[in-house]
């Protein structure tokens, strides 16, 4: 396997760091900083060389050392991803569990980090707990959009909109599902401040990379891969966390990405302080590149081309008035690059259902059966 795993990559992230930024507090970049740091945005196959100069991706080898640069430029804005030294016993309590016929759901905490506790629903096949012989199945981690009412509830089917139960429905498809709450909605409010963390967006990351930890934990989950789905603030907190942790073999994105440049047409209100991204649930450090857009040190093409060559789908509907759907061919255009450089074009799917900021049923549909293709191979799951 060509990518390190979570342990070691969140090492290799402190280590570029500490080269990176000083002890003290972290300062704004400056544009020189942001400069030497940002490769060319329009072409995502090219590197920096030993010399400096900026050279076209050719092999595989480069294009890791293209990733760094990525991996650098998610840190400035960001911040770092911790290592085993912010990891602690997950502690897992079970507070109700629900017969729901073909699943149970139980409703949990675990510990992802010294002082504090996540909550999650965690969704167990019948058939697993009531087998004579020890039977598993793959996990999925199912992350939630932006819900201030019932969170991490709405992948469940708990008040939630039309389309959004995608946990309880891959449940009933057979799949262990884990749906973690995000920092700062609903009854979930960590005090990012006091915990150490720069960005919300990175909590999340750490929250469901333990998420997974604690999957590899439970005697009915099967050993190896597992996959990440999630509809909007969950479509594009599926593709940061599989950045950082490559346990995550296929991705699902719904109504979750454009490009930054893009997002709501480039309007500069939108990236005041505490606006869209901007929010302290987000990447507050990226108020500093209002105006300047350009000069964000990563993207979304990058993002999803570090992915390759594990399996993506991306939900773009054609009427989001969130993330656009042109501004998403582009970003799969370009990632799709790398793919071709690992000889998987096919592991990039791009879907474009007729609707508004949505995740209907046939692209739910066709996006539990490319997680099957993942997970189970060819079989048919239902």
């Amino acid at each position: 396997m060509h990518r390190r795993n979570a342990t070691l990559f969140s090492h290799s992230l402190l280590i570029v760091t500490l080269f990176a930024l000083t002890a003290s507090a972290w300062q704004p970049p400056t544009p020189e900083s942001v400069a030497a740091l940002r490769l060319p945005r329009e072409k995502l196959l090219c590197y920096r060389a030993e010399d400096g100069t900026i050279a076209d991706v050719t092999n595989i080898d480069q294009w890791l050392q293209r990733r760094s640069e990525i991996e650098r430029g998610v840190i400035t804005v960001m911040g770092f991803l911790p290592g085993q030294e912010k990891k602690c016993d997950l502690a897992m309590e079970i507070l109700e569990q629900v017969d729901c016929g073909r699943y149970l759901r139980r409703r949990i905490t675990y510990m992802s980090e010294p002082g504090c506790r996540v909550p999650a629903y965690l969704c167990i096949p019948t058939e697993l707990l009531r087998s004579e012989k020890p039977s598993q199945a793959p996990a999925i981690l199912c992350l939630h959009s932006t819900d201030q009412q019932v969170g991490h509830g709405s992948v469940v089917g708990l008040g939630a909109p039309f389309h959004r139960n995608y946990a309880s429905e891959l449940a009933e498809r057979g799949y262990v599902t884990l749906a973690p709450s995000y920092p700062l909605l609903a009854n979930y409010q960590p005090d990012l401040a006091v915990l150490g963390w720069e960005s919300g967006t990175l909590k999340a990351v750490w929250d469901n990379i333990r998420g997974i930890d604690l999957l590899e934990t439970l005697p009915f989950v099967k050993p190896g891969p597992v996959a990440a789905i999630g509809h909007s603030l969950g479509g594009h907190n599926s593709v940061y966390t599989a950045f950082f942790d490559d346990r995550i073999a296929a991705v699902v994105s719904s109504c979750g990405l454009d490009s930054y440049l893009d997002y709501y047409d480039g309007n500069p209100e939108v990236w005041m302080p505490e606006r869209g991204w901007t929010q302290t649930r987000y990447m507050p450090r990226l108020a500093s590149y209002r105006g300047r857009l350009e000069e964000i040190p990563f993207d979304f093409h990058e993002l999803i081309g570090s992915l390759a060559p594990r399996r993506v789908m991306i939900v773009a509907p054609l009427g989001d008035d969130n993330f656009r759907a042109a501004s998403v061919d582009r970003i799969a255009a370009a990632a799709r690059e790398v793919y071709q450089l690992y000889d998987k074009p096919s592991h990039l799917q791009v879907l474009h259902p007729d609707c508004k900021h949505d995740f209907p049923d046939d692209a739910r549909e066709a996006a539990y059966r490319w997680i099957d293709q993942t997970l189970l191979g060819d079989r048919d799951r239902r």
